[in-house]
C-alpha cells in the first residue's frame, strides 16, 4: 500500500467511511489527497457510488458541529454531484435554470448560492452564448434588434473546457478554407486512382471524396457493412493527399478498429502495385503520441465512437489549413463519454456534411443492420451463418449460451480463433452482464489466481484510460507485469499501463466500451429486463465484420426496444461555439 493510500485509508478511519474508497481518492484528488479529504469530507461524492446521505453522515462524524447543510462545501460538492451524474448520461453542460432545479430538489434552501459556490471553489464551471436568430430584421422601420439574453450553462471544469477548445479548433480549422486541390483535378485524381487500382468507385462516392478535398471539415456518412467502398475511397483520398503534396494521416479510435481497417484496405493494397508502401491506418493513441499531426489530410474512421475531450485532442493537433474528415455511421449510438461530436458538428451547418454510396448488394450482417436502423427487426437469411440468433428463456441461460458459442460453436463451425471473438453485451451487472460473463470466461480460457490486482499473464483486457500508444477502448492480452502491466493489443504491438486501476477484463464488454471497436465476430446477449434501444442494438451488430451471435434473453423486448427506442437527447454546447466561431 502506498504512503498516499494509507494516509487517506486513516482519514477514512475517522469519518467512518471504507477504506476501500482510499484508491480512487487518491486518483481524484491530487498531490495531497488526505489533506484535502481531511479539510473537505464531502469531496467523498467524488467516488462513484457515494450517495448524498453517505457523504453527509461522514461529513458529521469528521466535523461535528461544523458540518452545516448550507456549508460552501457541501453545496460545491452536490453540484459537482449533479454535474458528474449529468455527464455519465452523455450531456457535456447544464442550463442554469435545469442545474438550479436538479440541486434544488437536492434538499438545497439556495440553489443559486450553491452554484456560486461551485464557481467559487472551481467545481464547475461557467459558460455564456447568445444564439443568434435567423430571422431577418427590417432596420428601414428604424428599430434597433433586441440583444438576446445570454445563455448560462455550467459544467465540469475539465469536460467544459474540452469542448470549449474543441469548438475553437474545429472553428480554426474551417476558417481556414483552402482547398486540397480544385475539384476538376481531384475528380480526375479520383478516376486515375480508381484506374490504376482497378476498381470501380459510384458517382456518389467520387462526388464526396471531390468535397473532402475541396472543404475543410466534413462529415462522411457510411453505412453498415461498407467496409469494401470505405476502403477503396479511403485509397483515392491517399492519391488526392499525394498528388497534392498535402500527406495523409488515417486514424481509428482503437488499435483494434486499425486492424480491421487495414485488413479491409490490404484487399484493395494488393491491386495498387505502383504505391511505394501500403496505406495504413494508426491508432488515435499512436497518432497522438507523434503529435503534432502535419498531414493536411486527416481521416478518422468510426467517428461517433468519439467523445468530446478525446475528439477535442485530435482536432487540437491537427496543422493549421489542415482538412480533417469524419467518416461516421450516424445510426450508430452516441459516444460512451459525453458529447456527440459527429452531430453537432453536422447539425452547426459550419461544416460539410456528404456520403459514401450504400453497398450494392449488402450481405446478411449488412441486411440486417440496415433493417435495424429503419426500427425493425428481420429475420435474416444467412446461408454462410453471417447471423445468428439465439434464443435464451433467462440470463443464466443466456450466460451459458454466450460462453458456448465463444469457446467452442463459433471456432467449430466458423473457423473465427476465440483470440477473434469479442462478446458485447448490453448491461455490466447481473448472470448475464459483463463482470459475470468475464469471470466465467476467465474460468474457462485463462484460469487463475488473480495474483496482480485480480489479473493474470494471459488475461484479455480493455484499457479504460490514456497512455503512451494506447486509449480508452483498446483490448488485448496482458502479457506481464514489469512496472506496470504489459498489453500487447490487436496490431501486435506491446503498450504499458502503468495505473492498474484502467484495466478491466475485456472477454465481455458493454455495448457502451466496445463502441468504437471491430471483430471479426462478436457474439452480443441482449438479458431479460434490460432498456433495449434501437441505437443500441445497432452498434452491437456492427461491431461485427464476419459474423454476429445474437443471444437474446429479452421476451419480445429486442424488437420493441428495436421500434419504439431512440436515444436520450444530450445537451451540449459544440453547435452555439462553432456558430459563434
Amino acid at each position: 500500500m502506498s504512503e498516499a493510500v494509507e494516509k487517506v485509508s486513516a482519514v477514512l478511519d475517522r469519518m467512518g467511511a471504507p477504506r476501500a474508497l482510499a484508491p480512487r481518492l487518491v486518483s481524484e484528488l491530487g498531490p495531497q489527497p488526505a489533506a484535502a479529504l481531511d479539510a473537505d469530507p464531502w469531496l467523498l461524492l467524488r467516488v462513484p457510488g457515494v450517495t448524498r446521505e453517505q457523504a453527509d453522515y461522514c461529513a458529521r462524524k469528521h466535523l461535528g458541529d461544523g458540518a452545516r447543510p448550507d456549508d460552501p462545501r457541501r453545496l460545491s460538492a452536490l453540484v459537482r454531484h449533479t454535474l458528474r451524474t449529468a455527464a455519465n448520461r452523455g450531456h457535456t453542460a447544464v442550463e442554469e435554470k435545469r442545474l438550479a432545479t436538479v440541486v434544488g430538489k437536492l434538499g438545497v434552501s439556495a440553489p443559486m448560492a450553491a452554484l456560486e459556490a461551485a464557481l467559487g471553489s472551481e467545481q464547475a464551471a461557467l459558460f455564456e452564448s447568445t444564439d443568434e436568430s435567423d430571422d431577418d430584421f427590417d432596420f428601414t422601420e428604424g428599430g434597433v434588434p433586441d440583444l438576446p439574453d445570454p445563455e448560462r450553462f455550467y459544467a465540469l471544469p475539465d469536460l467544459g473546457h474540452s469542448e470549449q477548445r474543441l469548438g475553437t479548433h474545429l472553428a480554426r480549422l474551417i476558417g481556414a478554407n483552402d482547398p486540397v486541390m480544385d475539384s476538376l483535378t481531384a475528380a480526375e485524381t479520383v478516376e486515375a486512382a480508381a484506374e490504376r487500382g482497378g476498381f470501380d468507385l459510384s458517382e456518389q462516392t467520387r462526388e464526396a471524396l471531390v468535397t473532402v478535398a475541396l472543404r475543410p471539415v466534413t462529415v462522411v456518412r457510411h453505412g453498415p457493412g461498407d467496409h469494401a467502398e470505405t476502403a477503396r475511397a479511403l485509397h483515392a483520398l491517399a492519391a488526392i493527399a499525394a498528388e497534392s503534396g498535402v500527406g495523409m494521416a488515417l486514424v481509428a479510435p482503437t488499435a483494434q478498429t486499425a486492424a480491421a481497417v487495414n485488413a479491409d484496405l490490404d484487399r484493395v493494397n494488393e491491386a495498387v502495385a505502383d504505391e511505394e508502401e501500403p496505406l495504413r491506418v494508426l491508432s488515435l493513441a499512436t497518432l497522438l503520441d507523434r503529435a503534432p499531426v502535419e498531414a493536411g489530410l486527416v481521416v478518422l474512421c468510426e467517428s461517433m465512437s468519439m467523445g468530446t475531450a478525446r475528439m477535442a485532442e485530435l482536432a487540437s493537433a491537427c496543422a493549421d489549413g489542415a482538412h480533417l474528415v469524419l467518416l461516421a455511421d450516424l445510426d450508430q449510438a452516441p459516444s460512451a463519454t459525453p458529447g456527440r461530436v459527429v452531430i453537432d458538428v453536422a447539425a452547426s451547418r459550419t461544416a460539410h456534411v456528404t456520403a459514401l454510396a450504400d453497398e450494392a448488394s449488402p450481405g446478411p450482417l449488412g441486411v440486417l443492420a440496415t433493417s435495424v436502423a429503419a426500427g425493425e427487426w428481420t429475420e435474416v437469411e444467412a446461408p454462410g451463418r453471417e447471423v445468428v440468433r439465439v434464443p435464451a428463456s433467462s440470463a443464466e441461460e443466456a450466460a451459458h449460451r454466450v460462453t458456448q458459442l465463444l469457446t467452442d460453436s463459433i471456432p467449430r463451425a466458423l473457423g473465427i480463433a476465440v483470440e477473434d471473438v469479442q462478446v458485447v453485451t448490453a448491461r455490466e451487472d447481473g448472470p448475464a452482464g459483463a463482470r459475470t460473463l468475464n469471470a466465467a470466461c476467465k474460468e474457462l480460457l485463462n484460469p487463475g489466481q488473480g495474483a496482480h490486482g485480480g489479473f493474470d499473464p494471459g488475461d484479455r483486457v480493455l484499457i479504460t484510460a490514456a497512455g503512451p500508444g494506447h486509449g480508452p477502448g483498446d483490448t488485448g492480452y496482458l502479457r506481464e507485469f514489469d512496472d506496470g502491466a504489459v498489453v500487447e493489443l490487436s496490431d501486435g504491438s506491446r503498450v504499458k499501463v502503468a495505473d492498474p486501476s484502467a484495466l478491466r477484463h475485456g472477454w465481455a464488454l458493454t455495448v457502451a466500451a466496445a463502441h468504437g471497436g471491430r471483430w471479426p465476430a462478436v457474439v452480443t446477449v441482449f438479458p431479460p429486463q434490460v432498456p433495449v434501444s434501437r441505437p443500441q442494438v445497432y452498434t452491437a451488430l456492427t461491431r461485427a465484420v464476419r459474423h454476429v451471435s445474437v443471444v437474446d434473453a429479452t421476451d419480445g423486448a429486442l424488437e420493441s426496444g428495436v421500434r419504439e427506442n431512440l436515444t436520450p437527447e444530450r445537451t451540449t454546447r459544440l453547435v452555439q461555439i462553432l456558430r459563434e466561431g
